[in-house]
């Protein structure tokens, strides 16, 4: 039986793929979380006496633990989604995203290669190194063509920046040191477990309480969204299949504008949870000043993955975000406990403007 590692497993994405992999392989998985205000022990509640499951929490810079860690559990496979990500927290506070998604990369970069050097034989061979990135790192697009495998790093935000550092990062540990690394480049995620400071579960949690819908700018930044249980099938099969040093783009075939899913967000909740007096929940939207250095549009080519690896979303972005909302409609206790306090909604990255 294969161990992961998985770092960030009680966050939004690797919490969900955390799920879908002890559902899908026979596989142990040590789950490495610091549980910052985005990891959230909630998002793990039904694992807690499956044997296959071991939750950790502690920081991915942490060297002694995260050694610790790989030799205790002979771990086969790291799968790092251990980052801080929400583009407007980056604008306010960039030193955090540094320390995490850089400092932190290199650390269990270094120990992966270390741990990786001990083995022998088959169990040296099988080793792999899964870094989950994002599709920021390559800046923005003008209104044609898509990010490629080889399209240039130009990122735009703290967020982006710290991510592209480590994607360059575990490239060099590749070349020069001949761990076994992938990479994917993800766009948009959403789906179940997504704190609510992102667009569309913050939109959703917004208009049950009857609160204004916040649409940056004119709304017309387009992004590709991806469903998340089709991401991390994305990531298992590269995790299985894809071949060391190499880059995979994942994507949703879906571009959307913000005001496109704000409205489809809306109609959907016109059908599940209409409005007392029957009012349309777009009467709800606002608009407000755009965030400072918002890329215009995202797009993946995930052609690589579809060709190499067999691997294409399942989800339409109509029958993904019906599942999303029905759960955010059928999970307020997951809501209103991860909303501690901390954050209320509110809007960040707005003093750089």
């Amino acid at each position: 039986m294969r161990t992961l590692l998985v770092t960030g497993g009680a966050g939004f994405i690797g919490g969900n793929f955390v799920h879908y992999v002890l559902d899908a392989a026979d596989v142990r998985v040590v789950n490495l979380d610091l549980l910052t205000y985005a990891g959230n022990l909630d998002t793990l509640a039904d694992l807690r006496d499956n044997p296959r499951h071991v939750f950790v929490q502690g920081d991915i810079a942490d060297r002694a633990l995260v050694s610790q860690l790989l030799a205790e559990h002979e771990v086969d496979a790291v799968v790092n989604f251990a980052a801080e990500s929400h583009v407007d927290r980056s604008i306010d506070g960039p030193g955090e995203f540094i320390q995490t998604n850089v400092v932190g990369t290199f650390n269990l970069l270094d120990c992966a290669r270390e741990h990786w050097a001990k083995r022998s034989g088959g169990a040296r061979d099988r080793f792999r190194f899964l870094h989950v990135s994002t599709d920021e790192v390559y800046g923005s697009l003008g209104p044609t063509g898509l990010f490629t495998e080889t399209t240039a790093y130009a990122p735009n935000s703290p967020y982006s920046a710290s991510k592209a550092a480590s994607d360059h990062l575990v490239r060099a540990w590749f070349h020069t040191y001949g761990l076994p690394v992938v990479t994917t480049n993800c766009s948009n995620n959403y789906g179940p477990y997504q704190f609510p400071e992102k667009l569309i579960p913050l939109m959703i949690l917004k208009a049950q309480r009857g609160e204004p819908l916040p649409i940056y700018g004119d709304g017309g930044n387009i992004r590709d969204w991806l469903y998340v249980m089709d991401h991390c099938r994305a990531i298992w099969r590269v995790l299985e299949a894809g071949a060391p040093g190499e880059v995979y783009n994942v994507g949703g075939n879906s571009e959307r504008t913000n005001l496109e899913v704000v409205d489809t967000l809306c109609a959907l909740l016109d059908e599940l949870l209409p409005d007392a007096l029957h009012r349309p929940h777009t009467e709800l939207k606002s608009f407000v000043p755009d965030r400072p250095g918002h890329d215009r549009r995202y797009a993946i080519d995930a052609t690589k993955l579809k060709r190499e690896l067999g691997w294409e979303p399942r989800e339409t972005f109509e029958s993904g975000m019906r599942r999303t909302v029905t759960w955010y409609l059928e999970n307020p206790a997951w809501c209103q406990r991860v909303m501690d306090g901390s954050y209320l909604g509110e809007r960040l990255g707005a003093a750089a403007s």
